[in-house]
């Protein structure tokens, strides 16, 4: 049985009022989408993102950062929040991995080729909680716990800034890679609805959306509130290929090989119900003292699919003729609930202070079923379908920042600034229930068992200052500091210089110099699993247990408890204006990560006989694989990134231009030695393997190059796109034979829209992403499943084909 999302009655009930908005909005309320040759160039858009200073625009900025608007998220053509501004941003890469468990259903994203963990989410300046999965599957983010970056309604954004630059300083721990700031429509009054479908050229993965928005003001102007949302689904897509024998060895229709010419497995996006909704709201009380609240709630009820097992699967074909005669594929149903609210007073006074008091809550629950499977061990008795458990994750943060306006004879009044914060964190893993775990447990995937479940917890504790100023009218300076303590780890200091210089208005020479960390999160402690893995490299099977590094099993092979990772980050760009309406810039950086937190490699237990009595001395049977996360490696990552931006003025039209580069490398430069136990149990043992390896260093593209234009006319819109995405490679592990490794070559997608305004309110709109139909290199056959699996779950851009959509949008 599929799970709805609870909240798509809500989400239909507010777009349902958000349609009825245009009546009771102003006659004279602007047009949203019409173009306005007055409106604001994105340099002159003011920051809130990596700076205190109150009125800092993207052009004056110490550190590179891009401003996204809503027009540039629509013209990507998807309703997905990450997938959106991987298109726009060449230092995002969001790649779409199949038959990865949760993975497959709640996607990480990584900026500058870091773990999606290193970079820090927030939604309008307050911390974004993460989500409760933890990504154990062999996918890029392989071990991390990132932010949902889906779960937030596009419908609701003003625009995005995505600071690329380390920010541990000012935000604490996560802000490695860079910041990640979606600031949500407040004031604005007018709204928009909209209805999108489109499909993939290969006839599968339909899409539909209702979204909307609207705002309004009261109470005399001082009060306003602006509401969104959207409610959609999308069907499953597939591109598994059919069953092909690599081997003379491997026989149709034996073991959990299905017939010869058979498509036995579902391979690509999962099916997705969602529905989201928000709110973001604020009063002045007086010109000195305001309130404000954002309230964010979104389900999403995601089906993924497991590996096939055939009609023999197990020597189950007794069994198996009762219930799913010709095999089954199962079905990995999630429900992932997502809430969150931030409310605060700030104020301030003639003479320069002002100040923000603010409790930020966030909340994620994600309930597991597995559907379409069986327990062999129950017999005819089985069900079909299993409650496992769930994944919790819950945030409280109580946060004070102060600034002050100093006068020093400066150009520009100085900007101090100090705050603290605390936060608690809390993440707990439940049991499913007893038929989901008993026995061999639930095919695809076994319940958590309440032995695998618990409750944990941390506090942590912040204070931190910065100084901000404009020495001459050319030279503008920063310093931050911040001191962090954990209850579970320990405590952390960062801090972070940045500058920037004026040659001229033309050039500009900016840099900066940042220490960063991360806390290992509590679910990287913590979480506790028993599932089964497909290892390719010996085309099997194995019952592979996560454990925790502080567990008996996972200290009995060398384990230590989890410390923090740190960085050193370097940045030197150039900011070039050469031209009215030409703006560049050119971004040089080196990030060393230290003590990195990875998930071991999966220690191949089940044929050492050593190992094996190892483990039953603690009473753990059944477990042929096992891994732990530790601090195993140091990395240093150094890359370019360019982004420029020319605007065309025509006597009747206007036509902008967009370009944007991203060189990325990352090398391994420590591996911490195996521990004693492991070499005395057999070289068969890796703390990291080589495949893991490959995931970090050349796993995504080195390089990735966006082109855009946008001609806007009085009735007419054209925007195209194209992307190229440099070469990744995928490794085998040491079990494996390294000359299967393979490197998947670049390749363009070009992405095209053409939108007509039949009127000043209403705007059609059709569009085509990846218009050319292209497709990733195959997977070697060697590598492929039996040619089941024919492209890597590592493609940058997936493996889907083109997708033709229309758009159907109402403005006020």
């Amino acid at each position: 049985m599929t799970h709805r999302p609870a909240p798509t009655t809500l989400a239909l009930a507010l777009l349902a009022a958000i349609a009825s908005a245009p009546a009771l909005a102003q006659d004279a309320a602007p047009d949203a989408a019409a173009p306005s040759k007055a409106k604001a160039s994105t340099l002159d858009t003011v920051i809130v993102t990596g700076t205190r200073v109150s009125d800092r625009t993207v052009a004056e900025s110490q550190s590179p950062i891009d401003i996204i608007t809503p027009e540039a998220l629509q013209a990507t053509g998807t309703t997905e929040l990450a997938t959106a501004l991987s298109r726009v941003l060449p230092s995002l890469n969001f790649p779409r991995p199949a038959v990865t468990d949760g993975t497959s259903a709640i996607r990480p994203a990584q900026l500058r080729g870091l773990s999606p963990d290193q970079v820090l989410v927030l939604v309008n300046g307050k911390r974004r909680h993460v989500s409760a999965l933890l990504n154990v599957n062999g996918s890029i983010g392989r071990g991390s716990s990132a932010v949902d970056l889906n779960a937030i309604p596009v419908a609701a954004i003003a625009r995005v800034e995505v600071l690329r630059d380390g920010a541990s300083a000012q935000y604490g721990s996560d802000a490695i890679a860079g910041v990640v700031n979606v600031v949500l429509k407040g004031s604005e009054t007018g709204g928009s609805i909209a209805v999108d479908a489109g499909q993939y050229s290969a006839g599968d993965g339909r899409q539909y959306q209702l979204s909307g928005n609207t705002g309004l003001r009261f109470a005399d102007d001082r009060g306003f509130v602006h509401v969104a949302g959207q409610a959609g689904s999308q069907d499953e897509t597939n591109r598994a290929g059919p069953f092909q024998p690599f081997t003379p060895a491997t026989l149709p229709d034996q073991g959990n090989n299905p017939g010869l010419g058979e498509v036995a497995y579902i391979y690509g996006d999962p099916k997705v119900d969602a529905a989201a909704v928000s709110a973001n709201a604020g009063f002045d009380f007086s010109d000195n003292l305001s309130a404000y609240a954002t309230a964010i709630a979104s389900n999403r009820d995601i089906i993924s699919y497991a590996f096939n097992r055939s009609k023999n699967h197990s020597g189950q074909g007794a069994l198996l003729a009762q219930f799913y005669p010709d095999g089954y594929v199962p079905e990995i149903a999630m429900l992932s609930q997502d809430r969150s609210l931030v409310a605060g007073l700030k104020g301030g006074n003639d003479a320069g202070w002002t100040w923000d008091v603010s409790y930020n809550y966030g909340y994620n629950h994600i309930g597991f079923r597995t559907q379409n499977t069986i327990n062999y061990s129950l017999g005819t008795a089985s069900p079909t379908s299993f409650y496992d458990g769930a994944l919790e994750y819950t945030q409280n943060v109580v946060n004070a920042d102060v600034t002050k306006t100093l006068d020093w004879g400066l150009a520009y009044p100085a900007t101090l600034s100090f705050g603290a914060e605390y936060r608690r964190e809390k993440w707990n893993q439940s049991p499913g229930e007893p038929d989901s775990y008993n026995g061999g447990g639930a095919q695809g995937f076994q319940g958590f068992t309440p032995s695998n479940s618990g409750h944990f917890d941390r506090d942590s504790y912040a204070v931190y200052a910065g100084l901000e100023a404009d020495f001459t009218d050319k030279f503008s300076a920063g310093i931050a500091g911040r001191y962090e303590d954990y209850s579970d780890f320990g405590s952390e200091t960062s801090g972070k210089l940045s500058a920037r210089y004026a040659f001229s208005d033309a050039v500009a020479l900016r840099g900066t110099v940042a220490s960063g960390f991360r806390a290992p999160s509590l679910s990287q402690q913590h979480y506790q699993v028993v599932t089964s893995n497909y290892n390719g490299a010996l085309d099997r099977f194995f019952d592979s247990g996560t454990f925790p590094a502080t567990s008996p099993a996972a200290r009995a092979l060398g384990a230590e408890p989890l410390q923090a990772e740190t960085s050193l980050s370097y940045s030197l760009g150039l900011v070039l204006q050469p031209l009215d309406r030409l703006y560049v810039t050119i971004d040089a950086y080196q990030i060393e990560v230290d003590d990195r937190i990875v998930l071991s490699s999966n220690l191949l237990v089940g044929t050492n006989p050593a190992a094996q009595q190892l483990l039953q001395d603690l009473g753990i049977t059944g477990v042929t694989a096992l891994r732990y996360f530790n601090n195993a490696i140091d990395t240093r990552t150094r890359g370019i990134d360019v982004v420029g931006s020319y605007d065309v003025e025509l006597e009747s039209s206007k036509l902008t231009l967009t370009a944007g580069y991203n060189y990325n490398k990352t090398d391994i430069t420590r591996i911490a030695p195996n521990p004693a136990v492991l070499n005395q149990l057999g070289a068969t043992f890796w703390r990291v393997g080589r495949d893991e390896q490959g995931r970090i260093e050349e796993g995504f593209p080195r390089d990735k190059v966006t082109l855009g234009a946008n001609w806007n006319l009085d009735r007419w819109s054209f925007n195209a796109g194209a992307t190229r995405y440099g070469d990744f490679t995928t490794r085998v592990s040491e079990s494996g034979n390294p000359a299967l490794d393979q490197t998947y070559g670049a390749m363009w997608t070009v992405d095209a829209s053409a939108s007509f305004k039949p009127s000043d309110r209403w705007t059609l709109t059709l569009g085509a992403d990846n218009l050319l139909d292209q497709y990733p290199d195959r997977t070697i056959a060697a590598n492929a499943n039996h040619n089941q699996f024919p492209y890597s779950s590592q493609s940058p851009s997936g493996f889907n084909g083109a997708y033709v959509y229309g758009r159907v949008a109402y403005t006020w």
